[in-house]
């Protein structure tokens, strides 16, 4: 797995953020296991960045903690089927390193401090789940309906605990 991270923000971000992703990276790709070469980039920003993201992506025109901008055509319905993708559909690989590209995640750097002490948790504790949160979106996953929230919150559970970020009594 290729995983690019960019920090587009002022402020040092967390240190060690590039391990935290890559270990909740990993257990979500053992969890759901890929025949290709996968390539995501994942983007730290500031809140003007990611609130200009959600007006143009979304329509709204307010800071929000993570963003995801998925490239693979998973219906909700069949989620996360890494075997129904064929090196035919080339929109979906890199022409040059010929990668599955999965998708962007953009997450807001002022937010995972803000909501970890709202929360309870580390700082680290707060990307882990937004890094889980937003990888399950690009996999084809919402929360829009309860049944739907609760499986969701379910999967970042497992992945958080298996990648050593598990939340704490009391936390998100």
């Amino acid at each position: 797995m290729n995983l690019s991270l960019f920090t587009e923000c002022d402020t040092d971000f967390l240190p060690g953020y590039s391990k935290i992703a890559q270990d909740v990276c990993d257990v979500f790709f053992k969890r759901f296991p890929c025949p290709y070469d996968v390539q995501l980039s994942l983007y730290v920003v500031d809140d003007d960045t990611i609130k200009n993201a959600n007006r143009e992506c979304r329509g709204k025109d307010a800071v929000t903690d993570v963003l995801s901008f998925p490239n693979l055509p998973f219906d909700p319905l069949h989620i996360a089927e890494f075997d129904k993708i064929s090196k035919n559909d080339a929109d979906l690989f890199d022409p040059e390193t010929e990668e599955l590209i999965f998708g962007e995640i953009m997450i807001c750097a002022a937010r995972v401090y803000k909501q970890a002490e709202e929360y309870g948790h580390s700082n680290e504790r707060e990307f882990a789940f937004l890094t889980a949160h937003s990888l399950l979106h690009l996999a084809g996953y919402d929360h829009e309906e309860e049944e739907d929230r609760l499986k969701m919150e379910e999967m970042q559970e497992d992945i958080l605990k298996e990648a050593g970020y598990e939340r704490r009594q009391g936390s998100r």
